[in-house]
């Protein structure tokens, strides 16, 4: 390739070292970040260039799945605003579109060799954040942390009528039968030898705003049982807006519970990290009393 073909444009650098590339690849690869000058990533194919440029094509570049909010990421783990109607991980009915096979996915595209591993979970109806792990040690790490009750969890819940106090903390035994389904341990109907073993929930909430037939709470946990929200805050009757289950009315498509805050130890840098992530906007008119 003499001098005089190697200057001109990026676009015809690329033409003559990729001759098998057609017009669209060469695009692609320029509006997908992939073509570096010198070093630099360089996306319009009209830039000049001097002999001695050095033009380079990079590997594909990962594209962050569109249903999921990329929060955070660094060598260790990933934090994601997970949307409402999506499931953290696979079950017996869905193994495909989950946030966990999003995410696996997007690291494989990267490298063969990253992995992916379930720290927490949150329901399908419920939105917001969401860590990962990238190791073993890491996923170890994190859950000690949420075992030992040192992670901060905040939510915002929009529920059933007018909770009175402005403040309180919910506390009661949790049981979950052979169908999954979770309610509240009631020591006059669970009594006697074959009585269910409950687990511990403790859930504080304040008052955030009263409507005229509604509340706006902001909870925080005390444990991170399954589906502990939702079924005290029904056994406090004061049922989740949308949550059918336990009581709530369909109102606005969706359950009106988002994961709003997280905070932990990173297990690896030993920094605090905490995460907001702003209420689906869906909760505004119910903020505004329509």
């Amino acid at each position: 390739m003499s001098a005089r073909e190697a200057a001109g444009t990026l676009a015809h650098r690329l033409r003559v070292l990729f001759p098998e590339a057609s017009g669209t690849s060469l695009k692609q690869w320029l509006g997908g970040g992939r073509v570096m000058v010198n070093g630099e990533i360089v996306r319009d194919g009209r830039t000049a260039l001097r002999p001695r440029d050095r033009v380079e094509l990079g590997p594909p570049r990962a594209v962050f799945p569109s249903e999921l909010r990329l929060v955070h990421e660094d060598a260790d783990l990933l934090v994601i605003d997970k949307p409402a109607g999506l499931l953290t991980i696979a079950t017996e009915r869905e193994r495909d579109r989950t946030a966990y096979r999003l995410l696996w996915d997007y690291l494989a595209s990267r490298t063969r060799a990253r992995r992916l591993f379930v720290v927490h979970r949150l329901d399908r109806e419920t939105s917001g954040l969401l860590v990962f792990a990238k190791t073993p040690a890491i996923k170890r790490a994190l859950q000690a942390q949420f075992e030992a009750r040192t992670v901060e969890r905040i939510y915002l819940a929009l529920v059933e009528g007018l909770v009175t106090d402005d403040h309180g903390t919910l506390v009661g035994q949790l049981v979950e039968d052979l169908r999954l389904r979770v309610r509240q341990l009631r020591p006059s109907r669970d009594r006697g030898r074959n009585a269910p073993a409950g687990k511990e929930a403790v859930t504080h909430y304040r008052v955030v705003e009263r409507h005229r037939d509604t509340t706006l709470l902001e909870l925080a946990l005390g444990t991170g049982r399954r589906r502990q929200i939702r079924v005290q805050l029904a056994g406090l009757g004061h049922p989740i807006v949308g949550d059918a289950d336990h009581g709530g009315r369909r109102r606005g498509g969706r359950l009106w519970l988002h994961a709003t805050r997280l905070g932990f130890t990173h297990p690896q840098t030993r920094a605090a990290m905490r995460f907001e992530s702003r209420p689906p906007p869906g909760l505004a008119p119910f903020r505004s009393g329509v």
